[in-house]
Parts: structure tokens; C-alpha cells; sequence
């Protein structure tokens, strides 16, 4: 389709009094629209990511029907469009296998499509990145509203978050719980629609959402299935009807002050390290690279300040009474861009100015007093990580940032499943847990498994945490001393590939360096552990094998990234 066509091809034509505008009219009007309807303008699409095989999401019906309400209130016609829907527990090899698959689908179908504008409803992990990176690279006018959290469950008489479910897991791995507390335990844990009730991926993505400028400022906390969520989403479809009036195109938003100012309040958050992969993407869809040395300072020189879980005490709920997202950013406003425009179109600036100020008593801490002083992330690089890697301090032993220990390797999450739990394993509470081999080509897809558990025979011992390093992804729900994206990945011969067990390996996040202390000459001699699974010959398995790229690069694909960005020289 040539850009002359994409170009034409908006909701102008059904005001075409032609015969162009006739069929396009009277074909829509086979749906039921009336006369008056099918006059209306702008056209908007609204993009859903609902499936029954994606719990997250599956409240996009209700607000698919009140982002059309605010349309039709603004003068506007909305026309609801399905994308695939990614499920981070359902999606196999990995949600990340399939994210830029989302992504091309969703930018072929705004282009196809006679609108003027879009709505993007994205909830659980991939689709809200996949859904913007569409976006993005479409060009068309476009709005977000994400799906909100789950309603908080309640086991043994608690209130408990989905991130209890990793140590629920690890007491069933040693015989601590029964078989009525497990049957039990699976009944309430996920307690309504909606995503990941903690500070997980899908939140952090949701607040992002908000500081490039694509969703509405304090819209990330609201609870699924919640009135002020449909509020959101009403007052969602009236805004993107103004965006179009006023212009405003995705890549637009997609500035390096925008970037700085999401990774900056990620950080700041403790949010999930997935969203720096996500950003990259997103990111390579304008024509940017955020790179390794600013990614790295702007984490380093961001502070932690909020206590909520996985990596604190308070619940998302006590966030967003406190204020949301907008209360975090402007807690640390003197990090920030405050001219990058929000959705609406003010400026972070003056959004900051119209906050009542927020409580130091709750949730999130003074910028001068923060919960650390570096950033909830790590940024690290060395001889085991030369094209980097990433580390949540938020959730890990403050002992962990400086450790040097012996490597214990296992190779493919097979491999670790049958020697973990075994008492000959020649493993302590020093040891340096390697899982290699599922990257983005090895997993496929960089799958969440870098969680990698503490042995059985060292739980049993009392040990809660110990260093692990992996060139797979941790879902943003977990905890824990994990070195995560190491890049390149072992699959396509990284260093990673060449670790033996008992190499010594040493962590400094204070200098962000991931080094693997073993004489050059003598890695030279070694013959790297790749993995021997051959790529697939044909369909979506081949592509993403030939053509996604490495963690640092943001794993979008080379033929999607900007045009601008391609064969580039880059700053690191």
C-alpha cells in the first residue's frame, strides 16, 4: 500500500458525497448505523486487546462501550477493532515471543483502516508496549487506557498480592504447605479481572503510559472493573477526539526528555525492569536509542521512594489515594522535563503545580530521605554483560549489591528443574545460580524465568535470597538479587555462553559492573554452550529467529525500528 493510499484512507471518505463515500457508508451501515451516524466525524478505532484466554484484559468489553460513549459525546463515531490478545501465564514459549507480532498488527490495522484516530486498551504485560509501538510507527492520533489492577485477594485472613504466590510455590517445592492450603491458595489469589495488583509490569507500563503523554495523568491505579475506570475510559474517547483536532501524532510524544522522564519515575517507583526493554522499543519506533550510559545514569541518579509492593508495604490502592503516578513524578520534579505535554496537553509542569502536596507519611517518601538513593534498578556492564544487563534493587538484599561467589550453571530451565531441589548439588549460600539459554533467540522470547528458586536443601536451611544471574526476564511481580537481560545471551555465543561451574563472578552494582573473573586466555580455550535447538524453517518462529534483536536494542525487530535508527551509529 503506497503512503498516497494510507494517506487518503482516513474517516474523511465517509463524508465523501462520491461514490467512494456511498459503499464505505452504506457498508457500515450494515451494522446498523443510521444515516446520521455514518456522517459523523472524527473516525475513531478503538483497539481492543479482550480475550477470554487473557484474564487481565478481559474487562475491555465495558470499557471498549464507555471510550464509545465519550466519542459519540465529543461529535465522533468509534468503531470497536480486535488485536491478539498476549497472557503472561497463557503465552507459549513467552509473552515476549509475541509482543512485536501485536505490534505489526496493530500498526497494519490502523493503516488499513478508515479512521482518524485510535484508542489502544491494553492491559496485561506485552500489549500495552505492543500496542504503543504499533501505534507509534502508524502515525495515526492516538489515545491509551489501560485495564487497572485486580481487586486485592485474601488468604489466611490477610490481604495478600499476586506476589505472594512466588513463596506459596517455594513452601509447596519443601513440603511446607498441604494439599488443602495449595487447592485453596489457588482459589483466591487472583480475585477478579484486571492486571497484577503490585507494582509488576503491567502498572509500570501503565504509568508510562501516562508520562510520555498517551493516557491520562493519574489514570494508571484506578481499579478494574471500578467506576472511576470507566470514568478513565469515558473521558478517554472525548480526548482523543481533541488530540486529532489538535494533531497530535504518536511519534511526537516519543522525544528523549519524554523517555528520560519514564525511566526516571520507573526507577523512582521500583519499577519492573521489563519496562526498560519496552522503552528501547518504543524508543527504536522514533527513530531513538536510549543506550546503556543514559539508561545508567538516570537510573543511578534517580532515588526509590515508593513503598509499595512486591518491594514495599503499602498497597497500589494507598498509592493512588496519595496521588497516583503524578504524586511520584512530582516528588522528584527536579529530575524531570516539566514542558513534556501530558495527553491532554498540559505540561508535567503544570500538573506538578495543581497537586496538593503529598503526605511524607505515606506511600511515597521525600526525594531528600528516599528508601535508596540509586534508583530502583541497576544498570550494569562488564565481561559477563558487555552489551548489559539489568538488576531490581528495589527487591534485592542490600547484600547482594557487592558479591563475588562461584558460579553454579545450569543450562535451559529443564536442566535447572532436574538438579535444583537435589541434595548432592554442589551448591551454598555464596553460590552465583547461572540459568542460561533463554534469551530472546535461546528461550524464544526471553521468557520470565530468571526467577531462578533458591535450592530446596538451602530453604530448608533458611536461606530466603541468593545472587542469580540469567540472560532471561523476571516477571515484574518477583523479588529477589536477580542479574536479568544478560546481553548478548548465551544463544548467540555471549560471554554467558562460557561460564563454567565453579568460576568466580563478581557483582558491584555501587560501579555497575557484572564481571566474570576467569583469564582471558583461558576463556579463549573454552568451546561456548549455545544450546543445540534449531531454529524453526517457517512461519512467525523463523521471523523472530532471523530478525529480533538483543535486550539492549529494546528485542523489536531490525526490519521495525525507525527508519532513521537503521545502520546507524548510535551513542552507547
Amino acid at each position: 500500500m503506497s503512503q498516497e493510499h494510507i494517506h487518503r484512507l482516513d474517516g474523511r471518505i465517509f463524508g465523501d458525497p462520491g461514490a467512494d463515500g456511498m459503499v464505505h457508508r452504506a457498508f457500515l451501515r450494515a451494522e446498523g448505523y443510521t444515516a446520521e451516524e455514518v456522517r459523523r466525524h472524527p473516525v475513531i478505532g478503538i483497539c481492543t486487546s479482550w480475550s477470554e484466554l487473557n484474564p487481565c484484559n478481559s474487562g475491555f468489553r465495558d470499557l471498549a462501550a464507555a471510550v464509545k460513549r465519550g466519542v459519540e459525546a465529543a461529535g465522533g463515531l468509534a468503531l470497536e477493532f480486535p488485536t491478539i490478545s498476549i497472557s503472561e501465564p497463557f503465552s507459549r514459549p513467552s509473552s515476549m515471543y509475541l509482543r512485536n507480532l501485536l505490534a505489526m498488527d496493530v500498526e497494519e490495522t490502523i493503516l488499513a483502516s478508515p479512521i482518524d484516530g485510535v484508542v489502544l486498551l491494553g492491559g496485561c504485560d506485552k500489549t500495552v508496549p505492543g500496542v504503543l509501538m504499533g501505534a507509534i510507527s502508524a502515525g495515526t492520533p492516538a489515545v491509551l487506557v489501560t485495564a487497572g489492577p485486580r481487586p486485592v485477594a485474601c488468604w489466611q485472613g490477610e490481604p495478600t498480592t499476586v506476589d505472594a504466590q512466588w513463596d506459596v510455590i517455594d513452601q509447596r517445592r519443601v513440603g511446607a504447605l498441604s494439599d488443602e492450603d495449595w487447592a485453596a491458595f489457588e482459589g483466591v489469589i487472583h480475585s477478579g479481572p484486571g492486571t497484577c495488583n503490585v507494582m509488576g509490569t503491567a502498572t509500570t507500563m501503565a504509568a508510562i503510559g501516562e508520562l510520555l503523554g498517551f493516557a491520562l495523568p493519574g489514570s494508571a491505579l484506578a481499579p478494574a472493573a471500578a467506576p472511576e475506570r470507566d470514568a478513565i475510559a469515558e473521558e478517554s474517547g472525548r480526548l482523543i477526539v481533541d488530540v486529532v483536532s489538535r494533531g497530535v501524532r504518536p511519534r511526537s510524544r516519543i522525544t528523549m526528555e519524554s523517555l528520560e522522564n519514564a525511566v526516571r519515575v520507573t526507577c523512582a517507583l521500583g519499577g519492573s525492569t521489563n519496562a526498560l526493554i519496552h522503552l528501547e522499543a518504543l524508543a527504536g519506533r522514533a527513530g531513538l536509542r536510549i543506550g546503556h550510559e543514559r539508561l545508567r545514569e538516570w537510573s543511578r541518579s534517580t532515588p526509590f521512594i515508593t513503598d509499595v509492593k512486591p518491594n514495599g508495604k503499602a498497597l497500589l490502592s494507598d498509592l493512588d489515594a496519595a496521588g497516583g503516578i503524578p504524586a511520584v513524578a512530582a516528588r522528584i520534579r527536579h529530575l524531570l522535563h516539566e514542558h513534556v505535554a501530558t495527553a491532554e496537553g498540559r505540561t508535567w509542569g503544570e500538573v506538578f503545580d495543581g497537586l496538593a502536596p503529598a503526605s511524607v507519611d505515606g506511600p511515597i517518601a521525600d526525594a531528600a530521605e528516599p528508601l535508596t538513593p540509586d534508583g530502583g534498578i541497576s544498570v550494569l556492564r562488564g565481561s559477563l554483560a558487555p552489551g548489559g544487563a539489568v538488576m531490581k534493587l528495589a527487591g534485592a538484599a542490600a547484600s547482594a549489591r557487592r558479591h563475588r561467589g562461584r558460579a553454579v550453571v545450569f543450562d535451559g530451565v529443564a536442566d535447572m528443574w532436574s538438579r535444583i531441589d537435589r541434595d548432592d548439588l554442589d551448591v551454598d549460600a555464596d553460590s552465583v545460580l547461572v540459568l542460561r539459554g533463554v534469551g530472546v533467540k535461546g528461550g524464544p522470547g526471553i521468557p520470565e524465568v530468571g526467577h531462578v528458586p533458591i535450592p530446596a536443601k538451602l530453604v530448608r536451611a533458611g536461606v530466603t535470597d541468593m545472587l542469580r544471574v540469567t540472560d532471561a526476564r523476571m516477571s515484574g511481580t518477583s523479588s529477589g538479587s536477580v542479574v536479568l537481560h544478560v546481553s548478548p545471551e548465551a544463544a548467540v555465543g555471549g560471554p554467558l555462553a562460557l561460564v563454567r561451574d565453579g568460576d568466580e563472578i563478581e557483582l558491584d552494582t555501587h560501579a555497575g559492573r557484572l564481571d566474570l573473573l576467569v583469564p582471558a586466555e583461558e576463556l579463549a580455550a573454552r568451546a561456548p554452550v549455545t544450546g543445540g535447538v534449531a531454529p524453526p524453517r517457517r512461519g512467525w518462529g523463523s521471523l523472530y529467529a532471523r530478525h529480533a534483536l538483543q535486550p539492549d536494542e529494546g528485542c523489536d525487530f531490525d526490519f521495525l525500528v525507525d527508519e532513521d535508527l537503521r545502520g546507524r551509529e548510535v551513542p552507547s
